[in-house]
């Protein structure tokens, strides 16, 4: 049995499903802004922010990409960084860097999903809507 397309996205953190239900079914705008989020630099600001001690940085970075990934439906990502966002803005330092691994590892998923879904490997080398007009995405 084949996997859906919601089924191959949601390895990568992916929730398609949701995204289609945000974006009121329109894969061609979810599919050029979700492929925007690989020039994305909320991610390394946050990390270059932790690295120099720059709290209100870092904090204003992961708010930033909660918000990206949450809007993306990179469900993964935004439960993990959503943490991190919340442990900054109380100040509760020590945690949210313990916390940094996960969000990197979800982070890096996701980019691995995007250049796997505009390179055409979860779509068999056609476009998002070509794919869905054929296949569906459920």
């Amino acid at each position: 049995m084949t996997m859906t397309l919601s089924e191959k996205l949601d390895r990568y953190g992916i929730d398609f499903k949701d995204a289609m239900e945000r974006f009121e079914g329109n894969a061609g705008l979810y599919e050029r802004l979700a492929m925007k989020y690989l020039d994305d630099r909320h991610f390394v600001s946050l990390i270059a922010a932790l690295e120099v001690k720059d709290f209100d940085t870092a904090y204003e970075q992961a708010h930033a990409l909660k918000g990206a990934a949450g809007n993306l439906s990179f469900k993964t990502l935004y439960d993990r960084v959503s943490s991190v966002s919340k442990e900054l803005k109380i100040g509760e330092i020590a945690d949210a860097e313990s916390h940094i691994p996960d969000v990197a590892e979800a982070h890096d998923l996701v980019v691995v999903g995007l250049e796997d879904l505009q390179n055409g490997r979860l779509t068999d080398g056609l476009s998002l809507e070509e794919y869905i007009k054929i296949n569906g995405y459920e």
